[in-house]
């Protein structure tokens, strides 16, 4: 709630103003929930064009008499069909309900007590609610589970971006629900036999409602328990997704013309080099694509919402790495700015560069170096930032503002490489001091523009580098 209370509430009661976010035990699960809500949107309420968006929102009392129509399918347990699970009974000894979230221990990491990075035994019997949305995030973001136990619909722990108003959950949903024509029951696929994968068939979109993509089932799956669940018998060769562009995640090809691929965290922050066709979106870039939902923000409002979450696992294959939350600003860009912006990208990168092998004399090769890299993508994450501020703007000085930037992150790369390498430099032996040296003076040659590499630097953002330094070694050394 907004005055910091927390309750539970029925699906319809997200038009509620003053409800500000979902509020589950995991960041996952809330990512999941907000998922959900858009899809329960969708499926029953949706904005047919821009005009429908902004004027016939639906309330609580329509929302209510809408979903009323679906009840029986979201029933989680009984002898109907049950929510995002097998139509059909399936044998078998449970397992835990620990495996309906990524981060658990499989049963042979367990069995062989490799359970380091993921965990096993944590949960035990789950209320109902729980369970539910755990089943929920789990088919949406199902990683690799072995062989015929598919993947979700973008692949493991996939990559959702949502525009945020910042004024509560029941803006946060709308702004995100596509636009569509309402769903029936029988368009939900548990409503249905489960299409099933053993020869590696396929379900297209076109064989589907779209509101598939938000209740997508590619695990086979039955809950077992009555007041509570305690335990999942699971089946594999579920439905195998493909072609589906989810509106809420942002996709990329690996070449012009190839299938669109959607997009995955790499770790656990999104660095500012990874935004490009994830916050920003470069005019007749088809290799990297925002998602849907995203792209239409700006059609939609007035003055649009300047601020997005980007969430999501980070796997490798099937283990889970780390799960990414971050808040990314949202503007609005013409083709030239973006493609500023996009430069930008790249000097900062070059420099990324130039501090990596000036550190190779000072750092081991290996976590400590990475560590060193992700802080410089990290400490200059404001300065992009408010770089993308003045680009967003209807007027703004493109070489002011590159200098600028220029000069911060030059700035950045030779403090972190002096903070390593001048203390006791004098100590040293004199091979190892002139080796220290020498690197420091091809990073500040780098940012100053000097050099082969430097004037390339200096010329990807349409600089002339200083003759020989004052500019911007005054800034540099400020």
């Amino acid at each position: 709630m907004e005055d910091g209370s927390t309750r539970v509430i029925a699906p319809h009661q997200m038009a509620d103003p003053s409800i500000a976010a979902p509020d589950w035990p995991r960041a996952d699960l809330n990512l999941a929930c907000y998922e959900f809500l858009v899809g329960l949107v969708f499926m029953t309420c949706p904005p047919t064009n821009l005009r429908d968006w902004a004027h016939n929102r639906p309330d609580q009392a329509l929302l209510q008499e809408r979903l009323s129509a679906f009840l029986t399918a979201f029933d989680l347990l009984g002898d109907g069909p049950r929510f995002l699970q097998d139509r059909d009974h399936l044998n078998g000894a449970p397992s835990s309900t620990d495996m309906l979230f990524i981060d658990s221990a499989g049963g042979n990491a367990a069995k062989n007590n490799a359970d380091l990075m993921v965990h096993r035994d944590r949960y035990g019997a789950l209320d109902l609610p729980l369970a539910a949305m755990a089943l929920y995030a789990f088919q949406q973001f199902a990683p690799a589970g072995g062989a015929g136990n598919r993947t979700s619909m973008r692949g493991g722990g996939p990559l959702v971006t949502l525009v945020d108003p910042g004024t509560g959950l029941w803006d946060l949903v709308w702004a995100n629900v596509p636009f569509g024509q309402p769903a029936s029951a029988g368009d939900l696929p548990w409503m249905r036999g489960t299409r099933t994968s053993e020869k590696a068939q396929q379900v297209t979109p076109s064989q589907a409602h779209p509101v598939e993509a938000f209740f997508g089932m590619p695990r086979r799956l039955r809950l077992v328990g009555d007041d509570r669940i305690t335990g999942v018998v699971q089946r594999p060769y579920g439905t195998n997704y493909a072609l589906w562009r989810h509106p809420l995640t942002p996709y990329y090809r690996m070449k012009e013309g190839a299938e669109l691929l959607p997009r995955h965290p790499a770790g656990g922050r999104l660095p500012y080099r990874n935004w490009a066709g994830t916050v920003l979106a470069q005019p007749g870039d088809n290799l990297r694509l925002r998602a849907t939902s995203i792209d239409g923000v700006f059609d939609r409002f007035a003055r649009a919402p300047t601020r997005m979450i980007a969430a999501g696992w980070a796997m490798d294959n099937m283990k889970p790495k780390d799960f990414l939350w971050a808040e990314l600003p949202l503007l609005s860009f013409d083709a030239a700015a973006q493609a500023r912006a996009e430069a930008l990208i790249v000097a900062a990168d070059t420099v990324t560069s130039g501090l990596r092998r000036a550190l190779t004399v000072i750092v081991e090769e290996g976590s400590a170096r990475e560590a060193e890299l992700d802080r410089f993508w990290s400490d200059t994450e404001a300065d992009f930032t408010k770089a993308l501020a003045e680009l967003s703007q209807a007027v703004f000085d493109t070489a002011a503002i590159s200098l600028g930037f220029l000069a911060a992150i030059g700035r950045q790369a030779l403090r972190q490489f002096e903070a390593l390498a001048l203390p006791g430099l004098a100590d040293r032996k004199m091979e190892k001091a002139g080796q220290i040296v020498a690197a420091h003076r091809g990073l500040r040659s780098l940012v100053q523009g000097h050099g082969a590499a430097g004037k390339k630097l200096w010329a990807g953002l349409d600089l002339t580098p200083p003759d020989p330094t004052p500019q911007l070694q005054k800034e540099v050394d400020a």
